[in-house]
């Protein structure tokens, strides 16, 4: 198959490259590495000359926070929304939205109110289309992991209240693979949540992740919500990832039932060791 792939360069987006290639695909990439500036993308006519030949798109494009040059808007809603219509114009049957676990009616921040605008708009439109919605995503080149394996290293580990805000993080191959069945599968127009196998408190994860590094148990030192908050605000100016709305969406949970990804891979997502 021909693939235009948005968002090569991400995180994601490197590792279903990737898997693409390796499975024998030609993949056009479609990032600003290539000359494609999303911001510039906001009407169909902008697409059509980079669907020529195209059997199947995949979105990746997503960004963690706004920037002065990347808002939610444009990279998560009105550009794939112009790509998304230009699909149907060009005769691009199959689409694969990469969205987010939350996108939907409990949605309330910009991050997922803009996920859930592209998704609306794709599940409306007379295309095979996929919305995978992934939790926390981590493997290998992955900043969220990073971030979490900085925090697990401490000598004292913190965390919101007493940790217990539930994630179910899922591993990137978990993800890769969900999206390369969208290309083969006729069970098409389908919402998958990919999850871990099982739901877990942030204090285990972080602990989880210290243990992998080798390192025994450590205490946790409990950071009152409203203090986070505040400290977010001036901490997201160097670590964009922990800006406030970040943390309410962990103070919410970021969870799903797992049957409808097992069933989608034919087997259970991998588990953190």
């Amino acid at each position: 198959m021909k693939i235009l792939l948005t968002g090569g360069s991400g995180f994601i987006g490197r590792h279903i490259h990737a898997a693409l290639i390796e499975s024998g695909h030609e993949v056009v990439l479609a990032s600003r590495h290539n000359g494609i500036n999303y911001n510039h993308m906001l009407k169909e006519e902008d697409w059509l000359k980079h669907l020529d030949n195209i059997d199947v798109v995949i979105n990746s494009v997503g960004i963690i926070t706004e920037t002065h040059r990347q808002s939610f808007s444009v990279l998560h809603t009105q550009a794939p929304g112009a790509l998304f219509r230009a699909c149907v114009t060009a005769g691009v049957e199959r689409v694969v939205q990469i969205s987010a676990l939350g996108a939907d009616e409990t949605a309330f921040t910009p991050y997922q109110l803009t996920k859930k605008a592209a998704d609306d708009a794709l599940r409306s439109m007379p295309l095979a289309w996929f919305v995978l919605r992934p939790s926390l995503v981590y493997g290998e080149g992955g900043k969220s992991l990073a971030l979490f394996k900085r925090l697990a290293m401490l000598p004292r580990i913190p965390v919101i209240e007493q940790g217990t805000q539930l994630i179910q993080p899922v591993h990137i191959d978990d993800l890769v693979e969900s999206v390369v069945t969208c290309l083969s599968t006729e069970k098409t127009c389908r919402t998958i949540d990919v999850v871990g196998p099982s739901a877990m408190s942030m204090a285990e994860w972080l602990q989880r992740l210290r243990r992998l590094a080798g390192k025994q148990p450590a205490n946790l030192i409990s950071m009152p919500l409203n203090s986070m908050l505040a400290f977010s605000n001036v901490a997201r100016l160097c670590l964009p990832l922990m800006h406030p709305d970040n943390v309410r969406m962990l103070i919410k949970g970021n969870t799903a039932d797992v049957q409808p990804l097992t069933e989608w891979l034919g087997r259970k997502p991998h588990d953190l060791p």
